[in-house]
């Protein structure tokens, strides 16, 4: 008796958090069921006590409990369908479509965030170094990239879902301490918060992506741990220090990321890599056609990191001017 009343309790706070037409937000309620005590209704909203409701999941739970007692299971029912969503907090998930009206089947996006990337952007773009700055960025990303050949060697999948790990460390870390900064100084940041997290986020999506064509091993991604670790203390002591030394090593990367996917695509074009269909994520945050290939992906990706060097140079030649950042506005949505 004493787990039946256990189980009421349960059920009674399913079946109120469930949401319901009949049980808006408005008129929301819990129940408490008290072993040996009495039963009590407390209404949050203000509207009528639905005792009726309640009553009848009571009655149905003790309905599954006479069946258990004698033997025979209850009804099962779909996991999937038997997902608990309470409509207390009034945050219920929205049923987004795409542009042709079907169901968008991703959660870590929304349509309104797919974009198609700029191709015509100009590749060959360099900032040459001429200040001890600039040439302390260069070559400190130089001197990062040898064990990385050496390490991937011409993996260029590998090496792009590894690289990507990083990749998508310096916007976060750098949008953070902006953030900090603004609440700090009670001022705005020009937009480049902002700018910074979609950097991190477009490059998580990277990420994301080659996931679906490249399977890391244990190794790699004991590596990930350690290089991230490593990586993200290093840049977040550079970016406090000297925040154009930051974004001059970053525009540089982008730079080095840039050569790496032209190497990727020359590799596809000589049948070394097959050029296999594009992964769904991939066509649809990049709106790419439906039958993309991988050709088509590393493209936008390629697009993606040279639209991200052009934004850390920038923010670096406003640091070497003298100025802050939120003095010129920032490239917000520049893909």
């Amino acid at each position: 008796m004493q787990s039946a009343r256990g189980g009421i309790l349960r059920l009674v706070v399913r079946r109120i958090s469930t949401p319901s037409a009949a049980a808006p937000l408005a008129s929301s309620k819990i129940a408490a069921v008290l072993p040996g005590r009495v039963f009590q209704l407390f209404d949050l909203g203000g509207g009528a006590r639905d005792y009726g409701s309640v009553a009848a999941a009571v009655k149905s739970e003790e309905a599954e409990a006479d069946l258990q007692c004698q033997g025979q299971p209850p009804e099962k029912k779909d996991e999937k369908k038997d997902v608990v969503i309470s409509d207390y907090w009034g945050i219920l998930p929205k049923k987004l479509v795409d542009e042709q009206g079907k169901p968008w089947p991703w959660n870590s996006f929304r349509p309104t965030e797919a974009y198609a990337p700029d191709l015509t952007i100009d590749l060959k773009k360099h900032h040459n170094p001429v200040s001890v700055v600039d040439k302390l960025a260069y070559w400190t990303v130089k001197t990062l990239r040898i064990p990385t050949d050496i390490f991937f060697q011409r993996r260029y999948g590998c090496r792009a879902m590894m690289l990507e790990t990083v990749a998508g460390v310096p916007g976060m870390v750098g949008g953070m301490l902006l953030h900090c900064k603004s609440l700090r100084r009670f001022e705005h940041s020009g937009g480049w918060i902002k700018a910074l997290l979609e950097e991190a986020e477009n490059e998580r999506m990277h990420l994301m992506t080659f996931m679906e064509v490249v399977q890391p091993k244990w190794y790699e991604r004991a590596l990930v741990f350690t290089v991230q670790g490593v990586f993200f203390n290093a840049y977040f002591l550079c970016y406090v220090l000297f925040p154009r030394l930051a974004h001059r090593i970053v525009g540089y990367l982008e730079e080095e990321a840039i050569h790496s996917y032209t190497e990727y695509l020359k590799e596809i074009d000589k049948g070394t890599i097959p050029n296999a269909p594009a992964p769904a994520i991939a066509i649809d945050y990049w709106r790419l056609p439906k039958d993309a290939k991988m050709r088509d992906v590393v493209e936008v990706v390629r697009a993606d990191e040279a639209h991200h060097r052009d934004v850390n140079h920038f923010a670096a030649d406003i640091h070497k001017a003298g100025k802050e950042l939120r003095s010129a506005a920032a490239p917000l949505s520049y893909h």
